[in-house]
Order: structure tokens, then C-alpha cells, then sequence
């Protein structure tokens, strides 16, 4: 009976995942016709066709550079940016046991403000404001685990609280580079890139950060099964064999590669990582052999849409985390609402 039960969840988690699959591909191709400069559908096709098959397809030589060097790698980031971050959301919920975890609770998206922050100040190139943002989003983390350390505590809860220690301090210091910077360039700069933005990716932003996401996802996918483990509670996954430390420490170290390389090409964009995995469990349930596949492409799904319609929306383009806000706080609250006798 039981191997019948759970044939038939794989089943229907395999067929929501290809439903995903598809219903994201279909907003991939709307993503590379839509715009304040249209593309004809057909004119797309044979665009991502030539690349495959060179040929002579008759194709407006502006479409071919529209579409090639600026939609796709937009369309590319955001769809792996949506799904690191989706993805290191469900982690940190599972194995933190916490419904209200996000991405950014290490401190990662804080680190990253104030390396990208730096890098502005020092009037750097935008690939080095990137390299900043990554590696100032390790630092942060770094420097969150090794606070418990420091006072010898193992304790998941000493573990959040030094996450908020170091988010802090790392605001508090992104407040002293804003207050000393250039109002009218860097200012400007460090807040805009703040409110998170896919305006300025190119192909080389994405080829950057594409090997880690894909070594990065596949390891935690990998481990799905052990992080239901760690969801159970420390005392009873030791019952079960799991070394808690070292499987919590590679569940940590990859969220928060996921997490600093969407960050460092998009700037912080708020609500993907919370809203998404809870919406994932109303759909594939709680194991995370099934939801983490499809917290991915959810995740891709809807940071997709919302980066589509603020090119639509009005005459400039609005910054991301603003639409994920207004669309992602009343939905959360919505989910809360649903889930309020299991959160209890």
C-alpha cells in the first residue's frame, strides 16, 4: 500500500514538474518578444534556430541583435536568478524548520549591498561591482557561522541570531558608504542596484555565475532526501545516521552560493525566496525530493513574469523588488491565512 502511495506522488510530482517546464518555456518566448521594441514570434524561432543551424533566414538584422544580446541573457538571468533563489528559500526553510526563513537571513543580500556598495564608491567597472557583491556576500556568511563558533555553539537558533548580528552591522555600514557618497552619481547608483534590476546583464554576467548555480543546485537536489532528514529535528536525524553539522554546513555553503550569485548580477530582490517555497508545498507537498525541482522553476516562472512587466509598465523601467513587494506581501499573507491551522 505504501509503495503504491508513493508511486503515485512521484507520478503526480513528475507530471507537475513537466507542466512547470512547459508553462515556462512558453513565458520564455513571451519574454523575447515583448518589449518597448517587439519581436515577431516567428522571427524569434529562426533567430535561436540560426544560432544552432547557421543559415540564411531573411530575419531584420535588428531583431537578431535585440534578441540576442540583450532579451536572452535578461530572459537566462532572470530565470536563474528566480530559481537560485526559490531554491536556497526552500533549503533554509527545511532545515531550519522555520516557515519565515528567506535567503538573506545569513546576512548573504546584506554582505552583497555593502561589497557592490564598495566597488560603486571606487567608481569600479560593473564587473567588478558584481565580483564585490559575490564575495562580500561570502564574506557575511563566513563571518555569521564562525559567531557561533566563536562561542562554542552548535545551536541553530545561535545560528539566526548571529545572521541578524552581522546583517546589521553590514546595514549599518552600507549607511555610512551611502552617507559619504556622491548624491548625484553613486547614491543613485548603490540605491538603484539595491532595488534590484536585470537592466545591465549580458552574456558574460551569466556565463559568470551559471557554473555555480548548476554545481550549487545539483548538490542540494542531490541531498533532498537528507534535508528532509534535517527537518525532522536535530536529536531525530542523528537517530537516523545524519551527521546534522556537516549535512547543515553543505546545505548552508551551497544556499549561499545561490543566493550571492543571483545577488551579485541582479542586486536584491526581495519576497522570491519566502513566497515561492510556501506556494511550492500547496502544490508538491512537503517532501523536498518533490519540492525542490519544482520550487526551481516556480521560481523561474514567477521572477519572469515580474521582470517581463516592469519593461511593460509605464514609460521607465521599474525596478524589480518593487513589483515582488506589492505582488509577493499580500500573497504571503494570503498563504499565511491558508496555512494558519499548521502554523499553529
Amino acid at each position: 500500500m505504501n509503495s503504491t502511495k508513493n508511486s503515485i506522488k512521484s507520478n503526480r510530482s513528475a507530471l507537475l514538474n513537466v507542466m512547470l517546464f512547459f508553462v515556462l518555456l512558453i513565458i520564455v518566448m513571451a519574454a523575447l518578444c515583448l518589449g518597448k521594441y517587439s519581436i515577431a514570434p516567428g522571427d524569434c524561432i529562426r533567430i535561436l534556430i540560426d544560432q544552432i543551424m547557421p543559415g540564411k533566414s531573411g530575419v531584420d538584422p535588428m531583431d537578431e541583435n535585440v534578441l540576442m544580446g540583450v532579451r536572452l541573457p535578461r530572459t537566462m538571468a532572470t530565470v536563474i536568478v528566480g530559481a537560485a533563489l526559490s531554491l536556497s528559500g526552500a533549503v533554509y526553510q527545511g532545515i531550519f524548520k522555520n516557515p519565515l526563513v528567506s535567503p538573506d537571513f545569513l546576512g548573504v543580500s546584506a554582505g552583497a549591498c555593502v561589497g557592490a556598495a564598495i566597488a560603486i564608491l571606487l567608481m569600479m567597472p560593473a564587473g567588478f561591482v558584481q565580483v564585490f557583491a559575490f564575495f562580500g556576500g561570502i564574506l557575511a556568511v563566513t563571518l555569521t557561522v564562525l559567531i557561533p563558533k566563536a562561542i562554542r555553539s552548535n545551536s541553530s537558533i545561535m545560528l539566526v541570531l548571529a545572521g541578524i548580528i552581522v546583517s546589521g552591522a553590514m546595514s549599518s555600514i552600507l549607511g555610512f558608504i551611502k552617507y559619504i557618497a556622491d548624491p548625484e552619481t553613486q547614491l543613485a547608483a548603490i540605491t538603484y542596484w539595491q532595488l534590484g534590476s536585470f537592466a545591465y546583464v549580458d552574456n558574460k554576467a551569466v556565463l559568470q555565475i551559471l557554473p555555480l548555480v548548476i554545481v550549487a543546485s545539483a548538490i542540494i537536489i542531490a541531498m533532498s532526501w537528507w534535508i528532509n532528514v534535517l527537518s525532522l529535528g536535530d536529536s531525530e536525524a542523528q537517530s537516523l545516521g545524519a551527521d546534522v553539522n556537516l549535512l547543515r554546513g553543505i546545505c548552508i555553503v551551497c544556499s549561499t552560493v545561490l543566493t550571492a550569485s543571483a545577488v551579485c548580477i541582479s542586486g536584491t530582490i526581495g519576497w522570491i525566496g519566502l513566497v515561492i517555497p510556501h506556494f511550492g508545498r500547496m502544490l508538491a507537498g512537503s517532501d523536498n525530493r518533490n519540492l525542490l525541482p519544482a520550487a526551481c522553476l516556480m521560481g523561474g516562472i514567477f521572477m519572469l513574469v515580474v521582470d517581463t512587466a516592469t519593461r511593460l509598465i509605464g514609460p521607465a523601467e521599474m525596478p524589480v523588488s518593487i513589483l515582488t513587494g506589492l505582488i509577493g506581501a499580500p500573497f504571503y499573507a494570503w498563504l499565511l491565512y491558508k496555512q494558519r491551522s499548521t502554523l499553529r
